[in-house]
């Protein structure tokens, strides 16, 4: 490949998304202390009696002995017995999670946000507000941000039926003036529709063409499980065939172990492509913040190994004015470029390169 060709190559690749997947794990880092009224996020198990429905649910006679969730509600909503308990279930859910605030000081999902850029996207599994509430403050800092995507629902968003809009739950339609209807919450059954609503249809048709086009992919504590099975196999779909990914990479953040992780991303995954973390601040996210493409190629195309630069990088308890100050500097890097031009990290202190298409 010539020069020029090459310059061409690396302006595309630096420019691919980044899909950043958010399951429930990722919340529990985020409010690890609960959030700003010390309200705790839920993993799923145990999460029936965190509602103060157990006493309902024992006198509905499950045959399944686990206190997950997933499994119980899988159960619920096989029973025609069970629908009126079924839907207080749903009830109390929504107005659970819809009680959440952020807290007021930086967070993990502000950072999350701040890190990546209008080209990349983050998709949520979650139904809690907090990841639109940081969104809400981050604008404030930069409106380059990336796209959102509610592939579950989400207690904090709704849209319209008669027309393609979307937003937060209290606006209104901009065409009809109609005020939005609530996003429906997918709920844990091994057989959801995806395309049962355009809401959560248009979601799904963000992530997949994202997938489809991304560079990178971040996965942070989202385990898979089985009653997403439809979920995998749509994102595997856009995803493709392992040997036509051999320049894309994976990034976990999670406490499970890596074989685990591994094993549960295998037909992602090509070979060694993947890198392992349990602290969001230890990810390419939080050490290369608005960069993560441009270090993954600079790594392995341009072979140029390089250290994370604390004064461009994202810490533990950073303060809003630290916060501001390190995506300022880049944003103002980013507003730089010529239209042929892309970024590089392989001189903190001359960090433009010309492409020459």
């Amino acid at each position: 490949m010539n020069e020029d060709k090459y310059h061409e190559f690396e302006f595309l690749m630096k420019n691919r998304p980044h899909v950043v997947l958010l399951g429930a794990g990722a919340t529990m880092a985020a409010i690890p202390n609960g959030d700003k009224n010390g309200r705790k996020s839920s993993v799923m198990d145990g999460f029936i009696e965190k509602l103060g429905m157990s006493s309902v649910i024992d006198k509905v006679g499950l045959h399944t002995n686990s206190n997950n969730l997933e499994d119980i509600y899988t159960e619920l909503f096989e029973r025609p017995d069970c629908e009126s308990v079924r839907k207080q279930l749903d009830e109390k859910i929504r107005e659970y999670f819809s009680c959440l605030e952020i807290p007021d000081e930086p967070n993990i999902y502000d950072l999350i946000l701040l890190s990546l850029r209008k080209k990349d996207l983050v998709a949520t599994f979650n139904w809690d507000p907090l990841l639109l509430q940081a969104y809400q403050r981050a604008i404030r800092i930069t409106k380059d941000l990336p796209s959102l995507a509610f592939l579950h629902g989400n207690v904090l968003v709704g849209y319209c039926l008669n027309h393609k809009y979307g937003g937060k739950i209290d606006n209104i339609c901009p065409e009809c003036k109609e005020a939005f209807h609530p996003s429906r919450l997918l709920y844990p059954i091994r057989h959801k529709n995806y395309a049962a609503d355009p809401f959560t249809q248009d979601n799904w048709n963000i992530i997949r063409n994202a997938f489809h086009r991304a560079y990178l992919v971040t996965v942070f504590g989202y385990s898979a499980p089985v009653t997403d099975v439809e979920a995998i196999s749509l994102l595997k779909e856009s995803w493709g065939k392992i040997d036509d990914r051999n320049l894309e990479d994976f990034e976990f953040i999670d406490i499970r172990s890596e074989d685990e992780l591994v094993d549960s991303w295998s037909e992602f995954i090509h070979s060694h492509h993947y890198t392992v973390v349990n602290d969001f601040f230890d990810s390419s996210l939080a050490r290369y913040p608005r960069r993560t493409t441009v270090e993954l190629f600079d790594r392995t195309m341009n072979c140029v190994w390089s250290e994370s630069d604390p004064t461009f990088s994202f810490r533990e308890n950073m303060t809003w004015d630290e916060i501001e100050n390190v995506v300022g500097t880049l944003v103002s890097e980013e507003r730089m470029l010529k239209s042929n031009s892309f970024l590089s990290i392989k001189n903190s202190k001359n960090r433009l390169a010309e492409s020459q298409p």
